[in-house]
């Protein structure tokens, strides 16, 4: 479990804890819940990487978890991860609304977002036409883009506050962060990113970069990285590191 959550950007904890920090909430005071999704996050890449999945053999520059193990151990530690991200979202110090964030966490990451993503992106390996735009979008909004909105709402569902500026920003972020990913799949080193590049393209399935070309993809993330910043604007200056973040999430070589 713990060689799962070695490496990696620490992307959606380092959303929670900024998210609280917008809301006057301390770091303690969250930490639980950075911790949780990064669990959560981990969890489903151990998954996804099995054989019955996406079958890779790299993750983070290391071999990956059923690669190092077995198959087995990679089916244990990837649900004893999942069940440690919903005991972390019960810490008193998350205060009177952490229920809301475990009501959250299990809707993001089950049959109506990451599961469904993931089930939706398995059919699209055996569909006979490729998906359309609007299907690829609907299918990441679910595979990254539900851990990413739970993770910039965290610290308003935590004071309380209204969390719709910040499910903007990630939504479009987390639609900004796929296309990036579809690019380097493209462009990327793999020494860089980690693990292994061009298998959406030796599997033959649609991506952003199919459907909208190189230069289209990269408008497309640049657009939408304007879309997150904007809807930023509400909280000034406090969220300049959110802002950072979006801008980093296009520049990103891995």
């Amino acid at each position: 479990m713990r060689y799962a959550c070695t490496g990696g950007k620490g992307l959606r904890g380092f959303f929670v804890l900024e998210s609280a920090a917008l809301h006057g909430i301390a770091p303690k005071n969250a930490v639980a819940a950075a911790a949780a999704i990064e669990a959560l996050h981990a969890y489903s890449l151990v998954h996804d990487d099995m054989p019955c999945m996406d079958n890779d053999d790299l993750r983070r520059g290391l071999p990956t978890v059923h690669r190092k193990w077995d198959e087995a151990v990679a089916v244990l530690a990837g649900d004893a991860l999942q069940s440690l991200a919903f005991e972390l979202l019960t810490d008193p110090a998350l205060g009177a609304n952490r229920l809301v964030l475990v009501a959250g966490m299990a809707r993001a990451a089950g049959a109506r977002g990451m599961v469904l993503g993931q089930a939706l992106d398995i059919a699209a390996e055996t569909a006979t036409t490729p998906l359309t735009l609007e299907q690829i979008t609907r299918l990441q909004r679910g595979k990254t883009g539900a851990l990413f909105e739970w993770s910039a709402t965290a610290g308003a569902v935590l004071a309380g506050a209204d969390p719709a500026p910040l499910a903007r920003f990630a939504a479009a972020i987390g639609l900004a962060f796929q296309i990036t990913d579809d690019i380097l799949d493209v462009t990327g080193d793999a020494t860089k990113a980690g693990k292994r590049l061009g298998k959406d393209v030796d599997a033959g399935k649609a991506t952003f970069v199919s459907l909208l070309g190189l230069d289209g993809a990269k408008a497309r993330a640049a657009t939408l990285i304007d879309e997150a910043t904007t809807a930023l604007a509400p909280y000034g200056a406090k969220a300049d590191n959110l802002t950072a973040a979006a801008r980093f999430v296009i520049a990103r070589e891995s």
